[in-house]
């Protein structure tokens, strides 16, 4: 086995690890909150009010992007929700 071939195999590895560990991290509950406060449609309208773009969105629903101190910022101007209630929400746990 080459170098190239382990490399990618621990790569492989490591993301099955990290699918299987617990998270606190629960986007799609602030998401949705957003979406149903601000009378929107879905992510799409979502990304515009936001000025993002919908990869990002994407990402954070996905799990692959945690929500940053701009987007919070932004969530929190055009929501008027706290940023303590945005953190609260991603940080919900799913039960």
């Amino acid at each position: 086995m080459n170098v190239r071939q382990r490399k990618l195999e621990m790569i492989e590895a490591m993301n099955r690890a990290r699918a299987l560990e617990p998270s606190s991290f629960m986007p799609n509950k602030l998401l949705d909150t957003l979406i149903q406060k601000m009378h929107l449609k879905n992510d799409a309208e979502l990304c515009r009010v936001l000025e993002v773009q919908p990869p990002i969105i994407s990402k954070i629903r996905h799990r692959k992007l945690a929500v940053g101190a701009t987007i919070l910022l932004r969530m929190h101007e055009k929501s008027d929700m706290s940023i303590k209630e945005l953190k609260e929400l991603s940080n919900a746990s799913m039960h």
